[in-house]
This record gives C-alpha cells, sequence and structure tokens, in this order.
C-alpha cells in the first residue's frame, strides 16, 4: 500500500527518483499552486489530517504507529527549480503507540516555500534503543530563535500593502467555493477592488446563519472552503451570551505566529532562563454542537491543541501546572493549584501569566485568603480538602511532598509584607516580568497590580478576539497603557473605517453637509494616518469576511510599513440618552478620578460597572462599584458628585445643566457581587481565562444586571448640576 501511495504521489507530481523503493530523497516544489496537495499527502503517509501553510506541515497518522524523526537539514540549489530548498531527511519508525509531529518551521526563501526533500525508510525492525538519540536530535534542531522570527517580522513588514494583497490573494483562492462567497458574485477574483466591491461589510448577526448551520452539520463549503470541524465561543460579557465563531488549523497557525512573535521581542528585552511560567490559565469544558462539531472558548480550543504546549515548551513557557490543573472541572480547585504549583516551583518561576490582568489580580486576591492552608498543604505533603477532583487530586500528589522548609519561607515572606505590596517577586524571586492584557477594559486593575508587582516590569499582550488575531506587542517596554500592537500583514486582510470625529475635526466649511450622514468608507492598512482613529474590518482564514470587530483603535505609529494600534474601547459599549455619548474609555476615567477620594482613606474600588437606567424621567446613568471596606456616607456623596463631573463629553455637560439627563446614581454594593457576575458567565460555559467584566451593562444583559441589583446595599444621587 505504501509503495502504490509513493509512486502515485511522485507521478502526479513529476518528482525524480531512480528507485522503486521508496528510500531515495526527492524534492518539490512547493508554492501553494498545488490545490489537491493536502489530500495526497494524506494518501502517501496515510494521514488522518495534514495541515500545510507556509514551509509548516502537520502530519496526524491514521492508524496507531510511532514516529521520531532525524532531521538532516541544508539549504541545497536545485538548478532546475533555481530556487534554495530546504533538504530534510525523514525516517518513520513504523513500530510504537502514537504521533503528532511537525515538520521544522522554518522558511527558506521570502518568495517560495518549499515541500522539503523526505526519505521514507519502511522500518518495522526493532529500533527502539536509538529513539531516545532521535528525540534529543529532534528537539536539538527544534531551539527557538527569536532573531530569525524577528527578521521574518521584518521581512512581510517591509511592504505591508503587498503582503496585505497576497494574503487576500490566498484567503479567497482557498475559499472560493465556498456558498457565502460565491452568492456575492466575486467570480474567481481575488484582488482587493472587486472584493470591496462585491462582499459588503457585516456584523455577527448576519453571518449567524450560516455559522449555526455549520453547528448544526451542515458539511458543505459554507463559509470556507474546507470544512468548519470547531467553534469558537466569546466571552458574552458584552451582549450577555456567547456568540458562535468558527475556528479551524489556520487560525491556530495564526496564533501560534503570534506568541512566537511577541515572545522574540519581548525575549529581546527580558530575557528568560530554562525555568516554568506561573501561568493562571483555565480550559472550559468542550461540547459537541448540534451537528458533532467541538464547541469551548477560544483560549480552550487554544490550550487544548496540542500546538499550544510544543509552543510554550519552544518559547521557554512551560507551566509550572500539570494539564489536569489547566483543564479541571472547577475554577476553584484549578486556582487553589495554580497558587500551590507556583510555590513549589517558585524558585524556577520566570514570569507570571494570565489572559487578562483581572485574573491576575483575583489569584492573588485569593492567595491572601487561602496562603496559611497553602502553608500547611506544602508542610505536611497533603492536598487540602478543598480540591475534591480526583483527576487534579491524582496529578498533584506527584508534585506535593512534605517540604518544611519551604512552608516556613513562604511564611516569613508573607508575614513580613506591608499590605501585601510586592507580594510576586517575594514569592518568585526569579520571576522578570508580569504578562497578559492589560489594555482595554484591563486598564483599572493596573494599580493593584503594580502593588503586588512592586519593581516588576508588566508586560501587555497581544491584541486579538475572539474572531482572530491583528497585532503583537513588538515594544515590550512600553508601559501597559501605551502599549501598542503591530499588525501582522499575512495573518488576515484588515480594512479600517474612519470614526466620524476624525472628521469631524476637520474644516467643516470645506465640506457638504450631507457627508456626516454618510459612514466613511474604509482605508486599507497602509492608508492609516497616525493620531486617528478607526473601527476594525477584518477578513480573516476562518470564514469572516469584511467582518465588523467593534473595536475603536487609534494610529501611535508605524513598524516599518504596518501600523501599530492602540486599542481605545469597543465601539457598541456607550453610555447615552439624550445627544450624550460616553464611551467605556470615558467611564473608566470617571472612576479612577473619583476613586482617588476613596484612596485617602485606604480603601479602592475592587471592580465596577455601570447601566442606562430609563425607567426615570428623565433617565439618568448608575454606575454600580464593589468597595474593598466600608466607606463613610460623606465619602461615598463626594464620589457621586466626582463620578457626575468627571463626565464631560459636552452632550452630556449641556443635558445634565438642562435637566435632560438625570443626576448620577451611584450604587454600592456588597462584597462578592462581582465574582457572582463571573461565577454567572462560568455557568453559561465561558471560562476565567476569557472573562471580562462587563463595563455597560445594556438592556440585553437581564441576568447580569439583576445580579448588581440584587446586591445593592448603598445608594447615593448627585448633586454636582
Amino acid at each position: 500500500m505504501l509503495h502504490s501511495h509513493y509512486h502515485r504521489f511522485i507521478d502526479r507530481y513529476q518528482v525524480p527518483t531512480t528507485t522503486s523503493r521508496p528510500k531515495t530523497p526527492f524534492a518539490l516544489k512547493f508554492v501553494n499552486c498545488y490545490p489537491s496537495l493536502d489530500q495526497d499527502l494524506k494518501s502517501f503517509f496515510s494521514l488522518q489530517s495534514v495541515a500545510v501553510r507556509g514551509s509548516r506541515v502537520r502530519l496526524q497518522m491514521k492508524f496507531k504507529v510511532e514516529l521520531f524523526f532525524i532531521f538532516n537539514c541544508r539549504v541545497v540549489l536545485d538548478e532546475s527549480l533555481g530556487f534554495p530548498l530546504l533538504s530534510v531527511t525523514l525516517f518513520t519508525l513504523l513500530y510504537g503507540n502514537w504521533v503528532s509531529s511537525f515538520l521544522p518551521r522554518k522558511s527558506v526563501s521570502r518568495k517560495f516555500h518549499c515541500f522539503r526533500a523526505v526519505d521514507i525508510v519502511d522500518h518495522r525492525q526493532n529500533m527502539v534503543g536509538c529513539s531516545q538519540s532521535f528525540v534529543r536530535m529532534l528537539e536539538k534542531m527544534e531551539e527557538f530563535d527569536p532573531e530569525k522570527v524577528i527578521e521574518e517580522f521584518e521581512a512581510i513588514t517591509q511592504d505591508a500593502g503587498k503582503v496585505q494583497r497576497e494574503t487576500l490573494k490566498k484567503i479567497l483562492e482557498e475559499n472560493g467555493s465556498a456558498e457565502y462567497l460565491q452568492s456575492l458574485g466575486l467570480n474567481g477574483r481575488t484582488d482587493p477592488e472587486s472584493f470591496k466591491t462585491c462582499v459588503p461589510l457585516v456584523t455577527h448577526k448576519e453571518l449567524e446563519p450560516y455559522i449555526h448551520r455549520i453547528a448544526d452539520g451542515d458539511h458543505s463549503p459554507i463559509l470556507t472552503g474546507k470544512p468548519i470541524t470547531t467553534i469558537s465561543l466569546s466571552s458574552g460579557t458584552t451582549q450577555g451570551k456567547p456568540k458562535f465563531v468558527p475556528f479551524n488549523d489556520e487560525l491556530m497557525e495564526s496564533t501560534m505566529q503570534i506568541y512566537w512573535t511577541s515572545f522574540a521581542f519581548r525575549n529581546r528585552e527580558f530575557p528568560i532562563g530554562n525555568g516554568k511560567a506561573l501561568q493562571f490559565i483555565y480550559s472550559s469544558k468542550q461540547f459537541q454542537t448540534k451537528g458533532g462539531l467541538a464547541a469551548g472558548t477560544a483560549t480552550t480550543n487554544v490550550y487544548r491543541n496540542s500546538q499550544f504546549k510544543e509552543t510554550m515548551k519552544a518559547i521557554q513557557s512551560q507551566s509550572c501546572c500539570p494539564d489536569e490543573v489547566i483543564f479541571g472541572p472547577d475554577f476553584h480547585q484549578s486556582l487553589y493549584c495554580h497558587l500551590l504549583c507556583g510555590l513549589i516551583f517558585r524558585d524556577e518561576v520566570q514570569f507570571v501569566f494570565s489572559t487578562f490582568a483581572h485574573s491576575i489580580i483575583h489569584a492573588f486576591r485569593t492567595f491572601e485568603q487561602v496562603w496559611e492552608e497553602l502553608c500547611t498543604d506544602i508542610r505536611e505533603g497533603i492536598l487540602s480538602s478543598r480540591v475534591s477532583a480526583p483527576s487534579i487530586r491524582t496529578a498533584m500528589s506527584k508534585l506535593l511532598k512534605p517540604n518544611p522548609e519551604l512552608a516556613d519561607l513562604v511564611y516569613k515572606k508573607v508575614t513580613g509584607l506591608s499590605n501585601w505590596y510586592r507580594l510576586i517577586p517575594e514569592l518568585f524571586p526569579n520571576a522578570k516580568y508580569i504578562y497578559g492584557i492589560m489594555t482595554g477594559s484591563m486598564e483599572p486593575y493596573l494599580r493593584k497590580l503594580r502593588h503586588y508587582a512592586g519593581e516588576l516590569p508588566l508586560l501587555s499582550a497581544d491584541y486579538g478576539a475572539s474572531e482572530g488575531w491583528i497585532g503583537a506587542n513588538v515594544n515590550p517596554k512600553l508601559p501597559p497603557e501605551l502599549t501598542t500592537f503591530a499588525v501582522l500583514p499575512n495573518i488576515g486582510f484588515f480594512e479600517f473605517i474612519p470614526m466620524k470625529h476624525n472628521i469631524e475635526d476637520q474644516d467643516h466649511n470645506q465640506m457638504d453637509p450631507s457627508f456626516f450622514h454618510i459612514e466613511p468608507e474604509p482605508v486599507d492598512l497602509t492608508e492609516v494616518k497616525i493620531g486617528e482613529e478607526y473601527e476594525i474590518i477584518v477578513t480573516n482564514f476562518a470564514g469572516l469576511y469584511r467582518y465588523r470587530l467593534g473595536d475603536v483603535v487609534k494610529v501611535m505609529g508605524f513598524h516599518n510599513t504596518t501600523p501599530e494600534l492602540k486599542f481605545v474601547c469597543r465601539r457598541n459599549l456607550l453610555l447615552t440618552i439624550n445627544i450624550d455619548k460616553n464611551t467605556e474609555k470615558d467611564l473608566q476615567l470617571a472612576v479612577e478620578e473619583a476613586s482617588k477620594l476613596l484612596g485617602e482613606e485606604k480603601l479602592e474600588v475592587v471592580d465596577y460597572s455601570s447601566h442606562v437606567d430609563s425607567s426615570t424621567d428623565p433617565g439618568h446613568y448608575v454606575i454600580f462599584w464593589e468597595i474593598s471596606g466600608e466607606a463613610g456616607e460623606e465619602i461615598l456623596k463626594e464620589c457621586c458628585n466626582c463620578l457626575d463631573r468627571s463626565f464631560v463629553d459636552a452632550g452630556y455637560v449641556s443635558s445634565r445643566k438642562v435637566n435632560a439627563i438625570g443626576a448620577l446614581e451611584l450604587r454600592v454594593v456588597r462584597g462578592g457581587t462581582f465574582q457572582k457576575i463571573l461565577d454567572h458567565y462560568l455557568g453559561l460555559g465561558s471560562a476565567v481565562s476569557q472573562f471580562k467584566t462587563p463595563r455597560c451593562v445594556g438592556p440585553t444583559n437581564n441576568l447580569v444586571l439583576q445580579i448588581l441589583c440584587d446586591n445593592v446595599v448603598e445608594s447615593y444621587f448627585s448633586t454636582a448640576f
């Protein structure tokens, strides 16, 4: 069978060979021009699946075999082809249990990607004794080279416009057979002009019927040429319920490219050794859709993918915790064990990470409550009864041994702290930085995070959404408040709708007044202007075409020819009643200003949200605060007035003065209220790694509003106007 596949394969692609046995290296030119290459590779290697993206090929065997690779890599020049080929010798040993592995992730030419020369050796003899050396050789070959990654990033950003056109062409060629694209009359055209003319701007609402057909088991090419096999769920914090979003191998590849790129730049400035990462990451359960597709949160789909673990290992970011903790059935038990594993490996921890800054704060607030119990576990070598999941207990029993010296050290470190200041560096003396998304709705947590971090740098992670990635943080030395993200032009096709206030700042006398009632036309990636704000439009490899992401960004500069973006806010999160328009950022600034008054009392705002109450006449803003302690009535009245005055939008101020908007209301909720909101979203299937506190609770989010209202303990109305 293997021999017949071999001959059919080399006949189809005219691969030169001089023997009838599959033992001679052959070279195959691969420039994305063989539409059935993936299918032929499946047949040739008896593969269950194969993902070809650039120079990377993923092989997943159908039957139970164990593969060990010996890579003999060299760059050679094939006179007949006229460009470099990467020659790789691959031996397959067909005798063991299983395999899922990768060929070297290495592009040998900026213009061409090549399928490597391959030796197929049908060994059925016992070579178990050689296996360890094979694995060691493979690991040596796969060492991460950050400078190479940076070189590749510099190359694709030299002419971002050209890369964008090539990326769009590839997306449309791969998905040209999709029902959605065919219905729009593209007729095989792949140029940006035809694409923009034929394909409308859409939101999730317009694509939802197509996505649900996929989830319900329709295997026809609906949004993509190849079937979608996985569905991602958004966090649901904006609309009150999660959205279904297509997820495929191409999105996973983009995720890994973002990770490689940002780590390369991060490691240049903050090099880490071969230690571990204290990663507060959690995976919710995957489930089957009606049509049998795997579904889970976007972070769950990433963490459960084999590429994630391999990438984390390659970039020296392996978790302290066993998989059973990450994939545990209960978030609270997993968090406790994350903290415990961090302490066990405290000297090896190189950095602290979670997807969002909120999760890091939550973890160390929990530590404040359970640290003595953690010390007892370490001292006695017995896991607390609060952890009941059998899988977690079994995994932790292999790590947890009696260690009175470590327990005493942790006790000494904690009792020596002043109000928990510098908690993280005291616990983890070799940590180099703290890493996670710290922009946008995460900025309110920075003050508390800096308190825990002391002098440790805070590095903001990259920019993406459940729908896909946008850019990487290639300037990691910038503080989170100034962080920008360089768009990777080869992971999608990006357009930008100018925000109207960009145009309203221009000379109105020179413009037609009717222009202000028409939404501006989107501009391409390289046409954006520094200092202006835009809404992002995404076209990706997973079936989203001209998709309105809903994010507003500001262009802060360019890295070569690709823009560096600063996240501003979500476009649809607005507090508005009359002619007022206050964004999530405006709310954040108002809360920060008013909370300074609490700081004088050594109190802080634990978390906050807002709501427009239209049941009164006139309607008014409601701000919900959870406070770290008891605040006096007078100070809370001052905070309420300060909140009202801190909304400086002209429409709001003028409306308040004429009572077109009622007095702002500050409602203080009891401690633990925002934990109840988190638990609510976890109950909907969301993951902690993906959770963001809803800053503006709209009419579609009644259950969250009910939680807030049911926990109000004090209420104050502003007298500022």
